[in-house]
């Protein structure tokens, strides 16, 4: 059930300055909404954290192609075995991830990051600093966990 993206405030004139994505800029509610100020500011959170997880995957690839693990312990392989069981599901949590980060990167060049897909409403820029791949207000997630229960309950 998508909703069309709001219009973008263009009225106001932006400066190179206002571009300048220095570490100290937060988003802030005084601000036009989803501006394009926020909108590179949360473009940036995005690329950053999927490059982290791209990072650390890769870490993980080259602990795998160094080849099987030797212990010589039963005990040990098996403590082993357990942690590379955890390391996977992991990873498999972070490709995940990925995909709603690659979501969240399209919405945002669709015109439609940060903006409720039930309510059409904006969700809190507080709640997107939090959760940068936030799809629905806080109180619309609340009322689809709810309903989520109530269905799994039955």
């Amino acid at each position: 059930m998508g909703v069309s993206a709001k219009p973008q405030d263009t009225t106001s004139e932006t400066s190179a300055a206002d571009f300048d994505l220095n570490d100290s800029y937060v988003p802030g509610d005084e601000e036009p909404f989803m501006n394009d100020r926020q909108l590179r500011y949360f473009e940036k959170q995005l690329v950053d954290w999927k490059n982290g997880i791209l990072a650390e995957s890769q870490g993980t690839l080259n602990q795998l192609q160094d080849g099987p693990m030797r212990e010589p312990d039963l005990n040990d392989r098996a403590s082993s075995e357990t942690d590379w069981s955890i390391e996977l599901r992991t990873r498999d949590r972070q490709r995940k991830l990925i995909g709603k980060i690659e979501a969240a990167l399209r919405r945002i060049t669709d015109g439609e990051y940060g903006y409720c897909q039930v309510t059409g409403e904006p969700i809190s820029l507080a709640r997107l600093r939090a959760r940068p791949i936030a799809t629905m207000t806080l109180e619309a997630q609340e009322r689809h966990e709810r309903q989520e229960r109530v269905s799994r309950d039955d």
